[in-house]
């Protein structure tokens, strides 16, 4: 207990899923935190159960001015940013031949736009806190090219590149910046995927992953135990991208 006494951070798309359970443990271990995200009453509703140390601001992250404001809310409330995870993200699928240009745009426009906007926005508040620790939410799939999901390898390859870009440019600054790359987590983004599919029987951890496995690597990120870390890229995907999985199925 107490791996981010004294920090304050920032999470997007925090009201549900993979940033609510991040949030849930930042605040155990001792950060202030406020959720941002478009989902007002489940926000609430989760920053609610935080008490003190918890709260909620509306953040839509593809406009500047409302990462502006919610930059502005936070330190009102807590003091300067010292985490921020980028973890609000949208998914879409279809063949790359077969998307049409506004929905490729959509998920651009959310997994780029916005990460790039959270970095840019909040280094300012992390310079004033003395340095800190971007943690983006890229996927397995800026790692490998993956079937149907053109528009959004697309985006988390770039989030990849961001994140490596963002760590030479703000290193100086004592600002870290890291890209996480889950695989398949059970989140309400994948509601309804059969987890027991042949797909998850096969991987070298046999099974879907939980937002609580997600949480605890970002944890180590957050904190001061990941110090010399920066630019780098975790996996947590049971061993998804080890390799071609059916390579020598019968």
């Amino acid at each position: 207990m107490g791996r981010l006494d004294g920090k304050v951070a920032l999470i997007s798309g925090g009201a549900r899923g993979q940033g609510a359970a991040e949030a849930a443990l930042f605040v155990a271990e001792g950060a202030k935190v406020v959720i941002g995200d478009v989902l007002d009453a489940e926000g609430k509703e989760t920053a609610a159960a935080f008490g003190e140390a918890g709260a909620f601001s509306h953040l839509d992250v593809t406009d500047e001015e409302s990462w502006q404001a919610v930059v502005s809310d936070t330190e009102a409330r807590f003091g300067p940013i010292s985490v921020l995870v980028n973890n609000a993200g949208v998914l879409s699928f279809g063949r790359v031949d077969r998307i049409e240009l506004a929905e490729f745009e959509r998920i651009m426009q959310v997994n780029v736009r916005g990460v790039f906007l959270g970095i840019k926005t909040v280094a300012p508040s992390m310079r004033r806190a003395g340095g800190g620790s971007i943690i983006n939410t890229s996927s397995t799939s800026g790692l490998v090219g993956l079937p149907y999901l053109g528009a959004y390898v697309a985006s988390k390859w770039a989030v990849r590149g961001l994140t490596k870009t963002a760590a030479i440019d703000l290193g100086h600054d004592g600002i870290r910046v890291n890209s996480i790359h889950p695989g398949g987590i059970d989140t309400p983004m994948i509601a309804g995927t059969d987890q027991d599919a042949p797909f998850y029987r096969r991987l070298p951890v046999a099974r879907m992953g939980t937002v609580d496995e997600v949480a605890r690597a970002v944890l180590f990120l957050a904190s001061d135990e990941s110090s010399y870390t920066t630019g780098a890229e975790l996996a947590i995907d049971g061993g998804a991208t080890c390799g071609d999985l059916g390579l020598l199925d019968s």
